[in-house]
């Protein structure tokens, strides 16, 4: 059985393999759980989670989901252990590009990053700094995840959760993978297959081709927008770590950097 939608922005599909439970509901609940963490963590939602957490946590403490939690804290692991080449902090250049809404007045403020964000219990955050946080790095691979452990406990013995790219297969089946030519984006290159693995990547396939076209990946250290011409995969367990350091791997252009032994995650760079 296979189902999609539209969510996350972008198109999310799921295939499942199960003879012995109700597959429609495995399927319903999975995508519940992606849609609350867009509900949760949406950039574009100006009552999301995510909007209170930019709006208020430089002014007050704040308390929140274990979901959105989880993404903060493995988002500060990845910052640390990439040196700040990853940093979720990076929401005001985006909106400065016209690649997310205003939702903030941004002109009054000087932003921090992730680094800023403390912990004052599990799931209560304060920061030193105003933020403009952007999950869009991150969670979208949280969700792939979220939604592989639903249909797991609802019985699911195999399958797929495709997020835009962003995928997470289990099970005993493997699943073939394909990689847009960064030359030709229409055409697409077979790396292998996948089994009880993720993989995402990172690229700017058609963008790349408009003369004024933004582009989605900012370096955190120097704020500027980030222009390549290859394709940047990370092939991990957990979808979450594949999509965060795609954006390592893109900036650094590093096979090697420590940060992927550290996750256990392989790099594979596609070039012109």
């Amino acid at each position: 059985m296979t189902r999609c939608k539209p969510l996350l922005g972008t198109f999310v599909e799921i295939s499942i393999h199960s003879m012995k439970h109700s597959q429609e509901n495995a399927m319903y609940k999975a995508f519940a759980t992606i849609e609350k963490v867009q509900a949760l963590m949406g950039f574009h939602d100006p009552q999301s989670e995510l909007s209170k957490i930019n709006a208020l946590s430089h002014l007050q403490s704040i308390e929140i989901h274990p979901w959105t939690a989880q993404v903060l804290r493995t988002a500060r692991e990845v910052y640390t252990q990439s040196n700040g080449l990853f940093n979720c902090g990076i929401g005001h250049r985006l909106v400065a590009t016209g690649l997310l809404p205003d939702n903030l007045d941004l002109l009054p403020f000087k932003f921090g990053g992730i680094e800023d964000l403390v912990f004052i219990d599990s799931n209560i955050i304060f920061s030193h700094k105003p933020l403009c946080l952007d999950l869009g790095g991150i969670a979208k691979g949280f969700a792939v995840d979220i939604a592989v452990d639903s249909l797991l406990a609802n019985g699911i013995e195999s399958g797929y959760v495709n997020a835009g790219g962003d995928l997470r297969v289990f099970g005993n089946q493997a699943r073939s993978i394909r990689i847009r030519n960064p030359a030709s984006p229409s055409e697409l290159i077979n790396i292998g297959e996948l089994q009880n693995g993720s993989i995402a990547t990172s690229g700017l396939y058609f963008s790349k081709h408009e003369s004024h076209a933004a582009s989605h990946i900012v370096n955190p250290i120097n704020q500027a927008q980030h222009h390549f011409s290859e394709s940047f995969s990370i092939v991990a367990k957990k979808c979450i770590h594949a999509d965060a350091l795609t954006k390592v791997l893109a900036l650094s252009n590093k096979l090697d950097h420590p940060c992927f032994s550290h996750f256990s995650a392989q790099a594979i760079r596609i070039e012109v």
